[in-house]
């Protein structure tokens, strides 16, 4: 007959604590892996947004500040004055973008500046901190080379919060070190328990901060912005262009309105308006919303250009011009360079997307043309279309 080993006996608060830290530990990084992907959409998101509406943006705000002095110039109102002044001193203030996300680039790929000596001398819970963390990570204590690179990296950040006497960055190091994974007591030291609770009130901490992060995130323009189709930003941006476009396409048709109908001479008052901003007395117009845009209808494209389609693979695949390039909106600034030279006519759905991206290429000094009404005035001018599938080519 065979002896059997005896069942180790475990105490259960230390075994309800190895749960909790377990549990703990798969939440903080889960949290962390979350947060950090938010940050890189935003941050993605937020140059893309800048690059392809950026123009559309200026373009509403010249249009309102022109239409804002052509109504002071009628009127002579000193309210219309004040009102024609502060649009044209916004518009004038606006920030270089470009300027600045270059800059931002910039420092971002340049090495930080060295920091001006200053003379600090750390205080007494600093120096006391420092010297036990530094008894306790030592890289000299290690004889394993992966460790003592760990330590050694560990002691930078010691050393660089000692410099500036910042005892609270020590005291989290201090934490973060004693609760690390790798000073774990064995599961059978006495010294396991205090662990244990040590490194469930850290990751209890870093929860918290990671939660607090995501929430500002969250809460930032863009971030916001970027909540409303998570799933499909580049609709969204689609979106955003065509209720600029229109916005920018009411201005146009109100300044010119302004500009064109005579003033009720010696009158002194505003010209009547209909609920549409416009002047119901006069006849209306249709006008090309941009000048600086490019366009062109579907029927007018040559049989043998050069053709770009933003839309999505799905639109795409649905169906497309035969022998057009295929690079969806979100990828035309990373992809720039598979664009031909000469003259490029770009396409979307109903000409939204296509407006941003030519808009865009213009600035870059392209040649490129727009294609009003997209695949659906292509389709309507019953130009031909192939699918990616066995089905009939149609626009999704």
């Amino acid at each position: 007959m065979t002896a059997q080993s005896p069942v180790r006996w475990t105490d259960p608060q230390q075994q309800e604590l190895e749960e909790r830290v377990a549990a703990a530990e798969l939440a903080w990084l889960s949290m962390d892996v979350d947060v950090q992907t938010l940050r890189v959409e935003i941050d993605n998101f937020a140059l893309i947004h800048h690059q392809l509406l950026g123009p559309l943006y200026a373009r509403l705000d010249e249009l309102e500040a022109l239409v804002a002095e052509a109504v002071a110039a009628r009127t002579g109102h000193p309210e219309d004055l004040r009102r024609a002044a502060e649009a044209r001193r916004q518009v004038d203030e606006l920030p270089d973008l470009d300027a600045l996300f270059d800059s931002v680039r910039e420092q971002e790929a340049a090495p930080p500046p060295p920091a001006a000596p200053a003379r600090v001398r750390p205080g007494r819970d600093a120096q006391r901190i420092y010297r036990e963390l530094v008894r306790r990570a030592h890289p000299d204590l290690s004889t394993d080379p992966a460790e003592q690179q760990r330590r050694a990296a560990f002691l930078a950040r010691v050393n660089e919060a000692y410099a500036v006497g910042d005892a609270a960055a020590l005291e989290g190091l201090s934490a973060e070190w004693s609760t690390a994974p790798e000073a774990a007591p064995g599961a059978d030291s006495p010294d396991r328990l205090e662990w244990l609770r040590r490194r469930l009130e850290w990751l209890t901490g870093k929860i918290t901060e990671t939660a607090t992060e995501q929430v500002r995130l969250e809460q930032t323009p863009m971030g916001q912005l970027l909540a409303l189709a998570p799933q499909d930003p580049d609709r969204l941006l689609e979106q955003l262009a065509e209720e600029l476009l229109a916005k920018a396409a009411a201005q146009q048709a109100e300044l010119e309105r302004l500009l064109g109908a005579p003033a009720a001479a010696g009158d002194g008052h505003r010209q009547p308006v209909g609920d549409n901003g416009t002047d119901p007395t006069q006849p209306q117009e249709s006008h090309t919303m941009f000048a600086q845009i490019p366009s062109t209808t579907a029927a007018a494209v040559p049989a043998d250009a050069a053709l770009l389609d933003v839309r999505e693979q799905d639109e795409w695949d649905a169906g497309h011009v035969d022998g057009a390039l295929h690079i969806p909106l979100g990828e035309v600034i990373a992809r720039i360079g598979e664009l031909p030279d000469g003259k490029l006519y770009v396409l979307c759905r109903v000409g939204g997307r296509s407006a941003q991206v030519v808009q865009y290429l213009v600035q870059q000094g392209r040649d490129a043309v727009n294609v009003d009404g997209g695949m659906y005035a292509w389709e309507g001018a019953g130009r031909p279309m192939v699918s990616s599938t066995d089905q009939d080519a149609f626009v999704l």
